[in-house]
């Protein structure tokens, strides 16, 4: 099943939409999808290593727009739509300390949770209800996402043949480790908010 999943990533990614699916995906992935853009993107750069500038920049374009679709929620829709997504990823009562830190730390806040895994969308929607300034915000989606794309993109080109037989003998083994990351993810951010 594992290798049906792969064989599927792997077509898609050489798919004439495939951008479209990405650029979707990170959209979302920055305001309210709960699936990280890397899910697509990897795929893409291991199928299409000429295109792996494109594909990070594509990712990266659209994970800041995404950004201010969730700093829209958190501003102007945070007790409509903010307050009820940090409830369901339980971080409603963390939400008076987190805000006090975002006066003092925001735009650090921004670039540590756009480079690591935790979702980023917390984050977002965070900024907006807690108004952090735009420029602030801005500055630490550029600093923080485009980085984290692109250096995944020199992985995956300097390393990229060796990253597609390493992925295709171990799948169950890369499957696993991504699962256990971005669940790992979620519970870092419960945690640390």
């Amino acid at each position: 099943m594992l290798k049906a999943i792969y064989d599927w990533a792997m077509n898609m990614a050489r798919h004439r939409n495939a951008y479209w699916a990405l650029g979707t995906v990170s959209f979302l992935d920055s305001s309210i999808l709960p699936v990280p853009p890397d899910i697509i993107m990897v795929p893409m750069m291991v199928a299409r290593r000429e295109n792996i500038w494109r594909i990070a920049a594509v990712c990266t374009i659209t994970s800041i727009a995404g950004a201010y679709l969730g700093y829209a929620i958190g501003y102007f829709l945070f007790e409509m739509i903010g307050q009820p997504l940090l409830d369901f990823y339980d971080h409603m009562d963390h939400f008076a300390a987190f805000q006090e830190a975002y006066n003092k730390r925001g735009v650090w806040i921004v670039i540590g949770g756009g480079l690591t895994p935790l979702p980023f969308k917390i984050v977002t929607i965070a900024s907006g209800a807690t108004q952090l300034d735009l420029l602030s915000f801005t500055i630490g989606c550029l600093v923080s996402r485009a980085p984290r794309f692109f250096l995944e993109g020199a992985l995956l080109w300097y390393c990229g043949p060796w990253v597609k037989e390493f992925i295709e003998k171990r799948l169950a083994l890369v499957t696993t480790v991504t699962f256990l990351l971005i669940v790992g993810g979620f519970v870092a951010t419960k945690h640390l908010f």
